[in-house]
């Protein structure tokens, strides 16, 4: 990981537990650790230390916000368009991009299943990293991003060719 990036994510993960006492930024994948320029899969852009994906926040029955996940891994749980909002999963998965749906696989399984996305928690993390000058771009799901009225111009749409994103927050550096 990039020193830049290491700086950045220390004062995301400080101005978010200020405002959110207790809760932690969890972070699931920023390259792979022993080889330099070698991505962890199926994160195939993760490979120059510039890249990272934390998890959305969640909260419980008691409509708290907590650091636990719904999946071992942070990855495959996705918080699914809603009929009323813009389904670009089934877009993506109909123009034949198989690996978009990819990371449910890499859940390790399913835990915590009292758990619900936290809109609000997972929106004050997202304008805090945007917030950052040194990050160029915020990769989440189209129907996350208008579900949380993120109106800055780092958020943004990632592709079809990449894995969805909408069981975690990717973030870049400039």
């Amino acid at each position: 990981m990039r020193p830049e990036l290491n700086i950045a994510i220390n004062n995301i993960a400080s101005e978010f537990e200020k405002k959110n006492s207790g809760i932690k930024l969890i972070y699931l994948d920023a390259n792979f650790p022993f080889i330099d320029r070698f991505p962890l899969l199926p994160h195939l852009s993760h490979n120059d230390g510039k890249k990272i994906d934390i998890a959305l926040i969640y909260e419980n029955a008691n409509r708290q916000l907590t650091n636990k996940k719904p999946s071992v891994s942070g990855y495959g749980v996705y918080e699914k368009p809603t009929n009323k909002e813009y389904n670009q999963i089934e877009v993506c998965k109909k123009r034949g991009n198989w690996q978009y749906d990819f990371p449910k696989y890499l859940t390790f399984g399913t835990i915590n299943k009292e758990l619900k996305f936290s809109k609000n928690g997972t929106e004050n993390l997202a304008n805090i990293i945007v917030e950052q000058n040194e990050i160029g771009k915020l990769f989440i799901e189209p129907h996350l991003k208008k579900r949380m009225n993120l109106k800055s111009k780092k958020v943004r749409f990632h592709g079809c060719q990449a894995v969805r994103h909408d069981d975690h927050i990717h973030f870049q550096l400039k």
